[in-house]
């Protein structure tokens, strides 16, 4: 049995784009980043050179430029600059304004990756291994967001969905730095509810052995805090440093940890080499089966409460049109009979079964019947807007 594709969602601190007159020296220096979308390329070149193509898709609209070609990008509906001006917002509200925009049409995305998915059986399309999406780098500004959840949960509810946390080597190697990233892989982990994995970056610049080691071996880090501590790494008095605060701050978030790290899968990688890239998708599979094994469940159980909800509501509306129905019909015949009465008040038999109108037949049956109509009628509506998503794509009010 095939198994489904799994989705790997690629997040990271961001970098800056150079200027053309910056060279890449000066660029390396001054203005770096995880390396999160050199991270994507990586892996997407090595998933092509070994003729298992994935389906990509770009979620960042104020990227000038991606080294992929991605399948999905939100950049050929969404003008990032043209919704800042529109709705006078700053850099990030830009961000967040285009990332709901581009939320709202999410059935539709989903549904042209579950066709890409399970193509015809006559088609000659391979199916892909692999779902890659990478995010906007103002990470706070996707996971934390409302359209960033709804993302989120719908990758989930159709594929198995992995979090891949890129994070900068070289700039790690303190321990506050590293105690900062582990933090916010922390707040990541438990705000998505999903697999994570842990991806070191940049290993040809530096060795990420010590921070499996800090992962690991407890002491190891008491180690090496303590050494910053007598180098003054933290600052002199006034900065706390003295008095061991941040050593003792440090310290105990380490042992606080310990448990997180036990969650988690650690790789070293380097995107510009390709070291690691092999492990890394090791861990996407071990990732894959603790997903179906441990967050399936919980999934198809929200699931099942929000179909048994959304059944009684709809149960509730259904029985509330009737019973206004009934009363209008009720009505209606009411005032027939009313003024039937007034034009026969001459007769003398005022029960006379010709003064009353013929009896209204059950409408019951036939609003059910509608009813049922109109649903499928609108499953048809949405088949046919999945069909027109790539029209959509072209034809958006925000279109550039």
């Amino acid at each position: 049995m095939a198994t489904s594709p799994v989705t790997v969602v690629c997040v990271g601190m961001a970098g800056m784009e150079p200027s053309s007159q910056w060279n890449v020296y000066a660029a390396s220096l001054m203005l770096p980043g995880s390396g999160k979308t050199t991270f994507v390329q990586r892996i997407n070149n090595h998933l092509h050179t070994k003729k298992q193509r994935p389906y990509v898709l770009n979620l960042d609209p104020a990227v000038l430029s991606v080294p992929f070609e991605p399948n999905i990008d939100i950049r050929d509906s969404i003008n990032y600059k043209e919704v800042m001006k529109q709705y006078n917002l700053g850099p990030n509200g830009g961000i967040l304004t285009s990332l709901n925009l581009f939320a709202t049409k999410i059935d539709q995305i989903l549904g042209l990756m579950e066709r890409r998915a399970k193509p015809a059986p006559d088609s000659s399309i391979q199916p892909p291994k692999h779902f890659l999406v990478d995010t906007p780098g103002q990470i706070e500004v996707f996971v934390w967001s409302a359209s960033g959840s709804i993302l989120l949960e719908s990758f989930a509810s159709s594929f198995p969905t992995v979090i891949a946390y890129i994070i900068d080597t070289p700039r790690t190697s303190r321990t506050s730095t590293f105690m900062s990233n582990m933090l916010y892989a922390c707040s990541i982990l438990y705000k998505t509810k999903l697999p994570m994995i842990l991806v070191f970056n940049k290993t040809d610049v530096q060795d990420a052995n010590f921070a499996r080691e800090w992962m690991t071996d407890f002491e190891k880090f008491q180690d090496a805090l303590r050494k910053e501590e007598e180098q003054g790494v933290f600052g002199g008095e006034s900065f706390g440093g003295g008095s061991g605060y941040m050593s003792s701050l440090l310290n105990s978030m380490s042992l606080m940890l310990e448990e997180f790290y036990n969650h988690l899968d650690m790789v070293a990688v380097s995107s510009m080499t390709g070291d690691g890239v092999e492990e890394f998708f090791e861990a996407v599979e071990n990732k894959r089966q603790e997903f179906e094994r441990d967050y399936r469940p919980e999934l198809e159980k929200k699931r099942a409460e929000r179909e048994k909800e959304k059944a009684g509501r709809t149960e509730a509306q259904l029985t509330k049109v009737m019973q206004d129905m009934k009363m209008d019909a009720a009505r209606k015949m009411g005032k027939q009979v009313k003024d039937d009465d007034d034009l026969d008040d001459d007769d003398e038999d005022d029960n006379d079964p010709d003064d009353y109108p013929d009896e209204e037949p059950d409408e019951r049956e036939s609003l059910n019947a509608r009813y049922q109509q109109a649903l499928k009628d609108g499953a048809a509506v949405g088949a046919a807007d999945e069909q027109s998503f790539a029209r959509y794509l072209a034809s958006s009010q925000l279109n550039r």
